[in-house]
């Protein structure tokens, strides 16, 4: 399903990031909610193709997608 993300234990502690790179998915969310450009991100980086910043987007999403926070109080 996704092409450019990777996971190994012996890179990044096995966090998801960009096949062939040290860029972890988490640090590509964190440049853009910096206020970067996939341009920009693109010249600041570039061994990374648009496509795999598209898709480490994608990837992001739907992690999400499906996540629910629930309110709980534990009463001792």
């Amino acid at each position: 399903m996704f092409t450019h993300i990777a996971y190994n234990n012996e890179i990044l502690s096995g966090k998801p990031h960009i096949l062939g790179t040290r860029l972890s998915i988490e640090f590509i969310l964190e440049l853009f909610a910096s206020g970067a450009t996939k341009e920009e991100v693109i010249k600041a980086y570039p061994q990374l193709k648009a496509e795999a910043v598209e898709e480490a987007l994608k990837y992001a999403a739907q992690s999400v997608k499906n996540e629910i926070l629930l309110d709980v109080k534990v009463v001792a």
